[in-house]
């Protein structure tokens, strides 16, 4: 028999609860339910998707008809919202950062694995068939990869004039939203892990404009890092919120001893790969992708392109294949969000204090049942 569609409460209904809204609908998941500040906004929202139910975030975290709760506000609600959820029994996915703190973050997991629910960060460039394809090599062949560098580059904050909340935030801003991203994505895709690093952070303004005056800038616009790995790997890279021109420019090169391998997110249907003998574009199609790990993620035929929103769906679709028992590789979870706040964190201090900073390794979290 069919299993009967999962159902899914969304929390914050601006760009990325849409986002999160077609890619639950995409992989045969229905959404039941919009929570959001304004309750007013929440049902307009609700209407302009088709969405039966307009509730706050406590109405939809204890809502029987809702099996996923999906966090999509504010980093500072991150926390208080997915404790509440998983104590409902809900399995729950969270935007990135998971929460302010490494401790925090580890709070979450901990939560989560004594409750049995599954978790996922939304970590989703892991999932370009492009992406799957080189890990899939480097692990097949054994690539001894020894250098990586690359960058990560917006523009959406590099004017003054434009003002988000983000930029009066905790902690760290271009980094904790967009480096862990790349960070993700090269330990993803090579199985290194990032051990030190020196970083240094940058701004672009000092103050910026909003509705209520002048504002005082609290986080970074950039940051500059270089890294060492467990695998004694070396690498580099710049993260920018403020590069005009550039809109989504993730870009990851990585160098190995025989092979070098090369994705661009704003052309992520092409991988490049370089040897000394010759260097080649590999098309995404399942008659170009050699590997099943990668053929799995393709889901147009070849020629034409995959995005963003496709990532999302494909996540997604590992996450309603979790929570039905079925075998996936490399959903993010709760782990990964843990992970990434402990690179935060070492970027933050290694950038207060000009130094190189060991990245604290993810300990396992202790049963909050013990």
């Amino acid at each position: 028999m069919a299993r009967p569609p999962l159902r899914s409460g969304i929390i914050g209904t601006g760009f990325m609860g849409r986002v999160h809204t077609r890619a639950v609908r995409s992989t045969g998941g229905i959404v039941v339910a919009y929570a959001g500040r304004d309750l007013e906004r929440t049902r307009e929202a609700a209407q302009e998707e088709n969405v039966p139910l307009a509730l706050t975030a406590d109405e939809l975290v204890a809502h029987p008809d809702v099996d996923i709760v999906h966090i999509c506000t504010p980093n500072a609600q991150h926390l208080p919202l997915a404790l509440a959820a998983i104590a409902a029994g809900k399995h729950v996915v969270c935007e990135k950062p998971l929460a302010l703190t490494a401790e925090d973050a580890l709070l979450l997991e901990s939560a989560a694995r004594d409750a049995f629910v599954v978790t996922a960060v939304p970590f989703i460039y892991r999932f370009y068939p492009t992406v799957r394809e080189a890990r899939a090599r480097i692990t097949a062949t054994g690539e001894r990869i020894w250098l990586a560098h690359g960058h990560y580059l917006q523009d959406w904050l590099s004017d003054q004039s434009t003002y988000n909340w983000r930029v009066t935030d905790e902690g760290s801003r271009a980094f904790a939203d967009i480096g862990v991203h790349w960070c993700d994505l090269f330990e993803f895709t090579t199985g290194h892990r990032i051990e030190r690093l020196l970083a240094q952070k940058s701004r672009l303004h000092e103050t910026r404009h909003s509705d209520d005056g002048e504002v005082p800038v609290s986080t970074e616009d950039g940051v500059t890092m270089m890294f060492q790995t467990d695998r004694g790997a070396t690498g580099s890279v710049v993260i920018s919120q403020a590069t005009p021109g550039r809109k989504n420019r993730l870009w990851l090169s990585l160098d190995g001893e025989t092979r070098s391998y090369a994705f661009d997110q704003e052309n992520p249907n092409d991988l490049w790969v370089g040897a000394t003998h010759d260097a080649s574009i590999l098309p995404k199609g399942l008659e170009t992708l050699h590997h099943d790990a990668a053929r799995a993620y393709v889901t147009v035929p070849s020629g034409h392109p995959q995005g963003y929103q496709d990532c999302f769906s494909l996540f997604m679709r590992d996450v309603h294949a979790t929570i039905e028992g079925r075998p996936v590789d490399g959903l993010p979870t709760f782990s990964d969000g843990v992970r990434a706040a402990r690179l935060t964190e070492a970027v933050i201090a290694s950038s207060d204090s000009g130094q190189w900073v060991d990245v604290a390794p993810v300990r396992e979290p202790e049963s909050s049942a013990a």
